[in-house]
């Protein structure tokens, strides 16, 4: 090729496993959740179940354990370059994708799992809901139908909170969100004491640092994590996913009174599949593929789920 190098245009920054070639990662390591564990951690209308966790979750938590203790050596490195003797901060993990996607199933089996390694018995679990304006600004603003779309969430106080925390600071404290209200809930908190691992959790944790004025950029809130998922899947899929827990939810959450959502408890299934694909097409498709999706590429790992919600493939990320 008269000396030329060819171009290897195959090349990409992640590994790609099935989920067989994944699970055999884990072999050794014991199934340390029951079906009530399911129960108690599943989100509704999701398929989870102890073959997933064996061999999908229980793999991820172990590689997390290894990056737990990397950080630990990292730590440690400084520590003696420096000549100083700082306490660790804690590791952080970002858990990112769409509304009904199961990314709050993906963390809190995340952070029952890391609770039973040894060494990380302490992992505490946030969520972005919190750090959404309360409606009363929303409306103010003029975004209300624009409910978790990236200029919804104090992004400032948001960022402000994941950076105290990965200081080291002893106790931070964040708004309390209700699903019931659909509203931040004046004078509740959420309070984290020094984890040794905490996951947050949301829609738009990956997002990229917003471009100031003079054009240079700020810091991102994934600037402060050690590790990040993604949990990807068709959109077709997860608008399908959406009307089903729309409807499911009928019957519960909306049938409560003082549900933000009440309205809906009594719709027939027709209107109700009408109406969730009607809010799907209006708010979450669209911040999905305007926002969600182009942040895929910045995680450190991409599950990739089936029609039937379950992991098929992972996407780790090469160091």
């Amino acid at each position: 090729m008269n000396g030329q190098r060819a171009v290897d245009y195959s090349a990409t920054p992640f590994v790609e496993l099935d989920r067989q070639t994944w699970a055999r990662l884990s072999n050794e390591l014991k199934q340390p959740l029951d079906e009530a564990d399911l129960r108690r951690l599943s989100g509704l209308g999701e398929q989870l179940n102890l073959a997933e966790v064996r061999e999908v979750y229980l793999p991820l938590s172990r590689l997390l354990n290894l990056y737990v203790q990397g950080a630990a050596s990292l730590h440690q490195a400084t520590n003696t370059f420096l000549g100083e003797k700082t306490r660790r901060t804690p590791f952080v993990i970002g858990v990112a994708g769409s509304v009904a996607v199961g990314k709050s199933t993906t963390a809190r089996v995340l952070q029952e799992l890391l609770r039973r390694w040894p060494d990380t018995p302490d992992v505490q679990l946030i969520t972005t809901d919190g750090f959404l304006y309360p409606n009363a600004d929303l409306e103010k603003r003029g975004i209300m139908h624009r409910k978790g779309f990236p200029e919804s969430y104090d992004r400032r106080r948001l960022l402000r909170f994941v950076s105290e925390v990965k200081s080291g600071a002893p106790e931070v404290r964040a708004p309390w969100y209700s699903h019931l209200s659909y509203d931040i809930v004046p004078g509740k908190e959420v309070v984290v004491r020094s984890p040794q691992v905490l996951i947050v959790e949301g829609l738009n944790v990956l997002q990229p640092a917003r471009a100031r004025l003079d054009g240079t950029a700020g810091l991102a809130l994934s600037d402060f994590f050690d590790f990040s998922v993604y949990v990807d899947a068709r959109t077709s899929d997860i608008e399908e996913w959406y009307i089903r827990r729309f409807m499911k939810l009928r019957s519960g959450a909306f049938s409560d009174p003082a549900s933000y959502f009440h309205r809906y408890a009594s719709l027939s299934d027709d209107e109700a599949r009408e109406t969730a694909h009607g809010i799907w097409k209006r708010i979450n498709e669209p911040n999905l593929r305007e926002n969600v999706i182009p942040t895929r590429g910045r995680a450190q790992l991409v599950l990739s789920k089936s029609a039937d919600h379950s992991i098929r493939r992972m996407l780790l990320r090469k160091i």
